[in-house]
């Protein structure tokens, strides 16, 4: 018998349910994203588990998450909502801040799991881009597989700096709420915990209207931007 947690079925029941109710044309760009959202999910949380280890908490190893395999870090509800929904998750990786022994305080070992996830993806994004560079450059496949190619890799950089822009919002359990709430006063963090259910609900506000991608979507084209001509500029230098 297969051992199938009740989320793993919960997944593919709404895989079955929304390719069942799109077109051709959108199951196949669907079809283009899933790598990248693979990678994207995979390596964000392996960066967390690698970091929470490197400041000598052992939960992440011995909960086998510091591991490069998609299926110890896909949630099988997060990977669906990111690719249909566009706001998405991994199985989060379980940490013990009385575990760290590194010489830093605990709340900058928690920081630095934290933004460990963001940036794997936006290093992530910045090595595609380079592959992406060195394939229109170099390749010399028929126009049919370089179209495949070229659009797998171009998702694979566009998911993973949106991921990484995504989870820096200050609001939990997104990553950016350990990041940059550490930064405000406390009496601003109190009226955020205070308030904390209403600002769901603005969030989940702005997510369903679309406003959400309005306010995200020139972060990640200004992230794009800097990358795509950083990474053009070291490419250059081995051309």
């Amino acid at each position: 018998m297969f051992n199938i947690d009740r989320r793993t079925i919960i997944g593919i029941l709404l895989i079955c349910i929304v390719i069942s109710l799109i077109s051709s044309g959108e199951l196949e760009a669907i079809l283009y994203t899933i790598p990248g959202v693979i990678i994207a999910m995979t390596f964000h949380e392996y960066a967390h588990a690698w970091m929470a280890t490197k400041l000598g908490d052992t939960t992440p190893r011995a909960q086998g998450r510091l591991t490069l395999n998609p299926a110890a870090h896909i949630d099988p509800v997060g990977i669906v909502m990111l690719l249909f929904a566009h706001i998405g998750w991994g199985r989060p990786v379980e940490i013990n801040p009385n575990n760290f022994t590194s010489n830093k305080s605990r709340g900058t070992c928690e920081l630095l799991v934290a933004i460990a996830g963001p940036i794997m993806n936006f290093i992530l994004s910045f090595v595609f881009i380079l592959i992406y560079y060195a394939f229109i450059t170099y390749a010399h496949l028929s126009w049919k597989w370089e179209a495949i190619i070229s659009s797998l890799l171009a998702n694979t950089i566009v998911v993973n700096i949106g991921l990484g822009v995504f989870n820096l919002i200050p609001i939990p359990p997104l990553d950016g709420s350990k990041v940059f709430r550490r930064f405000l006063p406390y009496s601003v963090n109190e009226w955020l915990d205070r308030n904390m259910q209403y600002i769901y609900i603005v969030f989940m506000i702005l997510w369903i209207t679309g406003l959400l991608s309005v306010i995200v979507a020139p972060v990640i084209n200004f992230v794009m931007k800097w990358l795509l001509i950083l990474a053009a500029r070291i490419f250059m230098i081995f051309v």
